[in-house]
């Protein structure tokens, strides 16, 4: 499984703002079945601003595309997708021997 964080950011194109508010209840119906399903392990409002962040828990890529498309708001949305890695996940080894030093 993997886990991404997807920051959801209201961007009603090709309906009114006033339209947008309308169904923002189906949106949040929608979420609130992933949130039920597991799907969606934790859910936030991002305070003073129109959007929220989710960290989803999925099988692939595929499936992330699939349930953020599902979202009967999705057409009307800006996502900011960013895969999450554990701690454990890091692998140390891989950076330790790496030359950081810039080109020259």
């Amino acid at each position: 499984m993997a886990l991404f964080a997807v920051f959801t950011h209201q961007h009603p194109i090709g309906i009114s703002s006033d339209e947008f508010r309308h169904r923002l209840p189906e949106g949040f119906g929608y979420i609130q079945g992933l949130i039920d399903k597991g799907i969606i392990k934790h859910s936030w409002i991002v305070v003073g601003q129109s959007g929220g962040l989710n960290i989803y828990e999925v099988a692939s890529h595929e499936e992330l595309t699939d349930v953020l498309y599902g979202n009967p708001l999705s057409s009307h949305l800006r996502l900011e997708v960013l895969p999450l890695s554990t701690p454990g996940g890091f692998d140390v080894d891989a950076f330790a021997n790496r030359d950081l030093a810039p080109a020259g």
